[in-house]
């Protein structure tokens, strides 16, 4: 076996992650057909099945898995090279960052205005969505940064690092004052929104209103913050902000503080963008003046 026909093997690669040919033929943008003709000469080169059937799937056989991981290391590396070539060819930086839909902001804006210097052009790309299709998109190559609630191991997931930026404490809001109640009895006597569940905030303040023993209604779950603002607003609900992230405070009056709950704040990058500029400008800045309980001995990579 002199040489491997590497467009079989990305076909084969497509087929292996979507779980399906009809998965990787949409992927790609061809028929099934073609995929299913392109594997099957892929298996007569290798001498050997790639896949078995399982349900409506298919999962890779002992030598497909092992082609698999030879395969997926060459087709990432080959990206990690286009990646780096991209953004330092272009004539603006180029920088894709995804944002965790529950976080603030307004906070989100000022670490990303760490990234922007006035002596180089940057062109910044910012996509919301979920902590863990975020990271399905940044594993893929379809992002080189994301900003988010939760840190990764990098133990468990090789090739990414997380940095840890600080954490910024979270109190109940209101748009009318709770005269002559105290906290956090007060929750008790008007609707909660809270972040959703999915959100590490969210979870966290769900735990918060166990452990106390709290009789609360709650009225609904919001993936977006600036939303669960606005409608809580409306409905005379109790509403959930980080403290720095309420601003002008005319018309909101704060119920009480979380203080053993607090919104964390990480970025979470691929190993082939620690030496691109703006992230390594949000890596080193100083984040203390915008998150008090920021620990100032947080290991960041050189």
């Amino acid at each position: 076996m002199n040489h491997i026909n590497y467009n079989h093997l990305y076909y084969f690669w497509h087929a292996c992650r979507a779980g399906s040919i009809a998965g990787a033929a949409e992927a790609l943008s061809l028929t099934p057909q073609t995929i299913t003709g392109q594997i099957k000469t892929l298996e007569d080169r290798l001498q050997g099945k790639l896949f078995r059937r399982q349900g409506r799937g298919l999962v890779p056989t002992e030598l497909g898995q092992l082609v698999f991981r030879y395969a997926d290391r060459m087709f990432m590396l080959g990206q990690e090279m286009l990646d780096i070539v991209n953004y330092r060819k272009e004539s603006h930086l180029l920088l894709d960052v995804g944002v965790a839909d529950a976080l603030s902001k307004q906070l989100v804006s000022k670490v990303l205005e760490t990234a922007v210097v006035a002596e180089e052009k940057i062109h910044l790309r910012c996509f919301e969505s979920t902590h863990e299709m975020l990271l399905e998109q940044l594993s893929q190559h379809k992002l080189d940064m994301i900003i988010s609630d939760c840190a990764i191991d990098s133990t468990r997931q090789e090739g990414l690092f997380s940095v840890r930026l600080g954490e910024c404490p979270a109190s109940f809001w209101s748009t009318e004052p709770l005269s002559g109640l105290t906290f956090p009895a007060c929750l008790e006597s008007r609707p909660l929104l809270i972040p959703g569940r999915r959100s590490m905030l969210g979870r966290k303040i769900l735990n918060w209103i166990s452990t106390q023993g709290l009789q609360v209604e709650i009225l609904g779950e919001f993936d977006d913050a600036a939303l669960m603002k606005a409608f809580g607003a409306r409905q005379n609900a109790l509403f959930v902000a980080p403290l720095l992230d309420i601003g002008q405070r005319e018309g909101i009056h704060e119920a009480g503080q979380l203080s053993a709950v607090s919104e964390e704040y990480h970025i979470i990058f691929a190993e082939r963008m620690i030496q691109h500029p703006a992230v390594q400008r949000i890596c080193h800045a100083d984040f203390s003046g915008l998150f008090p309980r920021q620990h100032p001995d947080e290991k960041k990579p050189a």
